[in-house]
């Protein structure tokens, strides 16, 4: 028997494995090379069509919506992240009064795409007399509204999942629900689903690209806007690459550093000191 869950493959098997990432690579790289070559063959990489991203009031603009995008999605993220929190409090409460008008809230939200919320943010209800809706209001108010319902119910999950001997242990030393959330169930939850919660804040960074809709000038808004000058040969697809490599790297850096937080979590979690019983003590006694 072994002490892992699979067999480890043979001498074919192996040979065989290597051959399938031959081909496979070889696949690939042949689908790369086709591309490229059509690219080169109907003049995507001509200086014509690269020239517009030459000038330095161009690469200005693209920096100036660079750091939009980013400001758009570090204000949904950090307002997702509150609102989810406290609607999975809402979510979670023994009372219906609170329980059920956060579920139909949820719901709601969550079956709502988020493209139609910044319409209905920017087009629907400045008419009502909602006239300090700008496209940046628009696009986190949309975003925070379906990222936060979507974010509650993963931190419900995260605090379900754990065993009920931690919330039993809890009230068993004197603590009451409000204490045994803050200080035992929600800490555990966000640790455990971590990973979902960087992914869903993916997720934020890339819906920011639907504010274009709403004129707000983002990345996807300046490609579609170079991409269409016709005075220096429509460059679609340079525009395309430009301005999707930067989101590829935003992205990256988005998973770097949610790999950090792992990390840095895994490590405390390993250094961690010993309990203070008494401390623990004096603080049950004070709540």
């Amino acid at each position: 028997m072994t002490n892992v869950l699979y067999d480890v493959p043979g001498p074919r098997a192996i040979r065989r494995n290597r051959i399938l990432g031959v081909i496979t690579v070889l696949i690939v790289a042949a689908g790369l090379a086709f591309v490229i070559y059509r690219f080169a063959v109907t003049g995507q990489f001509s200086q014509e069509k690269w020239r517009i991203f030459s000038f330095p009031l161009v690469q200005k603009t693209i920096l100036e919506a660079t750091l939009s995008t980013l400001t758009a999605f570090g204000l949904a993220a950090v307002f997702s992240l509150i609102l989810g929190l406290l609607l999975s409090i809402g979510r979670l409460s023994d009372r219906a009064w609170v329980r059920v008008p956060t579920t139909l809230f949820l719901e709601l939200f969550r079956a709502i795409p988020v493209l139609i919320l910044m319409m209905i943010m920017y087009y629907g209800l400045p008419p009502l007399g909602f006239t300090f809706i700008t496209p940046l209001v628009a696009v986190v108010t949309a975003l925070t509204l379906y990222n936060g319902s979507v974010l509650a119910e993963v931190f419900r999950a995260g605090v379900q999942s754990l065993p009920n001997g931690q919330s039993e242990a809890a009230y068993a030393i004197g603590l009451r629900k409000s204490a045994v959330m803050r200080l035992v169930l929600y800490p555990q939850a966000i640790r455990a689903m971590m990973p979902v919660i960087i992914s869903q804040l993916v997720v934020v960074l890339k819906d920011t690209a639907l504010g274009f809709i709403v004129t707000f000038h983002e990345l996807l808004y300046l490609a579609k806007f170079y991409g269409a000058q016709v005075t220096y040969g429509s460059p679609i697809i340079p525009a395309t690459i430009v301005f999707g490599a930067i989101y590829v790297a935003l992205c990256l850096l988005l998973a770097a550093l949610a790999k950090w937080v792992e990390i840095r979590s895994r490590r405390s979690l390993r250094v961690s000191k010993p309990v203070d019983v008494q401390k623990v003590e004096l603080q049950v006694n004070e709540i």
